[in-house]
């Protein structure tokens, strides 16, 4: 496992990368009883979230692993299409500040519904599309602002 160097970027988010996945963390705004509502949250095998703050952050840390050689071997030997995308477009939830992305996240967990977690483990040959879904929903929030 490697740790991919933060910048500024990236905001309050880290990454490591771990054989064929990368294991993205946000560390919390506050450490006490609310922490869970400021932090990822995450649907197994479903999907994810991150508050509209963190977005850029998010978006940021996924271009610096899609630097890193080991994005470029899993996605070549992953054989997928460029105009394959396994993520849908986000979605905002105006009442809680989150975008969704539903998508290949972490395994296939069994429980039910967005949950908050530490760390987003994502497939590297999944990036890619995720990274455009960010970009897209960035740029919208801006447009409209």
């Amino acid at each position: 496992m490697y740790e991919i160097p933060p910048t500024a970027a990236m905001q309050r988010w880290s990454v490591s990368v771990d054989g064929s996945r990368a294991i993205f963390a946000c560390a919390p705004w506050l450490e006490d009883h609310t922490a869970d509502r400021v932090l990822p949250r995450l649907w197994a095998g479903r999907g994810l979230g991150v508050s509209d703050a963190d977005a850029a952050g998010f978006g940021a840390a996924i271009a610096e692993v899609m630097k890193a050689p080991s994005y470029w071997i899993a996605s070549h030997a992953a054989g997928r299409g460029w105009q394959e995308q396994p993520w849908a477009v986000a979605r905002r939830d105006q009442d809680d500040g989150f975008v969704y992305f539903a998508g290949p996240c972490g395994g296939d967990g069994g429980v039910v519904g967005y949950r908050p977690a530490y760390h987003l483990p994502l497939a590297l040959r999944d990036l890619r599309g995720l990274r455009i879904r960010v970009a897209a929903y960035l740029r919208g929030a801006r447009v409209a602002s």
